[in-house]
């Protein structure tokens, strides 16, 4: 039997090779410190849990559920925008609920891309992006987040040529992988660009209430016109502590939101009703365990940034997500460099070529863990590698 061809092309996914990694070492007896993944490693709040464990035993939940999602999760999506950030949309037509926000990111390029047609992808980002995309037969564009640019892409730099034949743009913050984040006047030009050529905005924002110093990150649907030519993907994996329960949503463009509901509906049955009670009484319910969670996350980013400094690093930290986002030492490549640290450390990084071209250079630390198993990675790290040279 042969595979698509479409198949045949792909790599294995990034985190798969990590996971292959780390059970390799597991089996030799090592202490892996796991830096890699952001999987974030708090329980799920005692009231989502409890929402859950009513939900599951009431006998209405186990049919099938409605593939837009229940209406009342959609109103309660509605109003946590309303809430956090002053948005109106409409949950009855600008909101459908997705088994997590990563099958809705590939699934959006198969409702708008016929075979060659561009999806304008961020590099480095987020796999799935150009995954979908080249499954749908699409061709992903190489939008470059540099440095030198506040990992933003320059709009101005996409050829007028490759803009208007492009369907599908993707753009995500606060960003994964770098820790990026963008501000309302960023989001603002994506808009106009994006009406000039004719374009979906697709906005990855899972990140949105990860941040730290008191910042208080936009959402792309408070832009201007921003509902007019984009949607918004959000989940509650990260706010909530909820990777494994995959429920999140898509908002924004009415008619972008039915196009991908009704693509929907022929390929899924929709998310378990229990878990969209569970998701309601997330979104309604007290958010101190949002505020816990960015305490946590903040204190493990400032261990991480003394780690890095003291071997000799000079980073920003990140303003947001999960992630800090740095360069490799002389001498290494992003890969090498991840096998040097897993090696004679016992750590895993994520080399930064897992996100794209111009991934490498760079590799990627996940907030992910406790603070002293932090602290342990550093000395381990510290201990086998000694100062790094630039």
């Amino acid at each position: 039997m042969r595979e698509s061809s479409a198949m045949q092309s792909l790599p294995p996914y990034l985190f798969a090779r990590i996971e292959k990694k780390i059970a390799d070492a597991k089996e030799k007896g090592i202490d892996i410190i796991n830096l890699g993944i952001g999987d974030p490693d708090q329980p799920t709040p005692g009231h989502i849990i409890e929402k859950m464990a009513e939900a599951i035993n009431d006998s209405a939940n186990h049919q099938y559920p409605s593939s837009a999602g229940l209406l009342q999760f959609r109103e309660a999506v509605a109003g946590w925008y309303r809430q956090r950030f002053g948005v109106e949309v409409n949950p009855k037509s600008e909101v459908v609920s997705l088994l997590g926000s990563k099958e809705g990111i590939a699934h959006i390029s198969f409702a708008y891309l016929d075979k060659g047609d561009i999806n304008l992808v961020p590099d480095p980002g987020y796999p799935v992006y150009g995954v979908g995309t080249l499954l749908a037969g699409g061709v992903p564009y190489t939008v470059p987040l540099k440095e030198e640019n506040s990992f933003l892409p320059v709009l101005e730099d996409i050829p007028a040529d490759v803009a208007s034949l492009a369907k599908l743009m993707f753009i995500s913050y606060p960003n994964n992988p770098t820790g990026a984040v963008a501000d309302l006047h960023f989001f603002e030009k994506v808009v106009e660009f994006a009406k000039t050529y004719d374009i979906l905005v697709c906005h990855d924002g899972p990140y949105s209430e990860v941040a730290f110093d008191g910042l208080k990150v936009p959402s792309f649907l408070e832009a201007k016109g921003a509902k007019d030519i984009g949607i918004e993907f959000h989940s509650l994996s990260k706010t909530y502590n909820m990777t494994g329960w995959r429920l999140g949503w898509a908002a924004g463009n009415p008619d972008a939101i039915e196009v991908l509901g009704r693509f929907k509906s022929n390929v899924d049955s929709g998310v378990f009703q229990a878990i969209q009670y569970a998701g309601m009484a997330a979104l309604k319910g007290p958010q101190d365990c949002v505020r816990d969670m960015q305490i946590i996350y903040q204190q493990r980013r400032d261990v991480v940034q003394a780690g890095l400094e003291k071997m000799g690093w000079q980073t920003k930290p990140p303003q947001g997500s999960l992630y800090f986002w740095v360069p490799v030492p002389k001498g290494y490549t992003a890969e090498s460099f991840a096998e040097l640290v897993l090696e004679k450390a016992g750590v895993i990084i994520t080399p930064g070529n897992g996100y794209g071209e111009y991934g490498e250079g760079y590799f990627r630390i996940a907030l992910t863990v406790s603070s002293a198993r932090m602290v342990e990675a550093f000395e381990r790290m510290a201990k086998a590698i000694g100062k790094v040279d630039f």
